[in-house]
């Protein structure tokens, strides 16, 4: 048991931020923030040929925003929930595909990489990866239209 004197020893840490995965081959436990099973969802998501982008309208406006924010330099996990346990993780998706993609091996080849990089990465068993397509990207179609205030 560690001594409160100890300068390696573990500070309390709020149970609904952190998820602990048991590592038997070490003398300690580690814990992983629900935080970087969303980043690590969301970048896999995006590796995925006919993913256009991740979440909805109003949260890809608010990434977009934050996106601008000098010194953010955040990955955006918009459109990425996750529920996250001792030893498993469930993860939801809101998806806008390119149109002209299988919708189907899409959202296939979503769950696949999303379920492997999270495995391989967090030591986390995937229970599931719930997939919503919300939006169909269409060719020539802005992301965002830019505006100037002043010409």
């Amino acid at each position: 048991m560690p001594t409160p004197n100890r300068p390696d020893a573990p500070t309390a840490v709020p149970s609904a931020a952190l998820t602990s995965v048991e590592q038997t081959d070490t003398a300690g436990r580690t814990t992983i923030s629900s935080l970087v099973v969303q980043k690590i969802a969301a970048l896999s998501a995006r590796e995925v040929a006919g993913v256009h982008a991740l979440g909805g309208g109003v949260s890809r406006a608010i990434g977009a925003i934050r996106d601008r924010i000098p010194g953010s330099g955040a990955t955006s996990t918009a459109g990425v929930s996750v529920e996250v346990g001792e030893k498993q993780a469930a993860i939801d998706l809101d998806v806008v595909v390119e149109y002209g993609a299988r919708i189907a091996e899409v959202a296939r080849d979503v769950r696949r990489n999303v379920i492997t990089a999270v495995e391989q990465i967090t030591a986390l068993e995937v229970i599931e990866v719930n997939i919503s397509v919300n939006d169909i990207h269409l060719p020539g179609e802005e992301d965002e239209p830019e505006s100037s205030r002043v010409e």
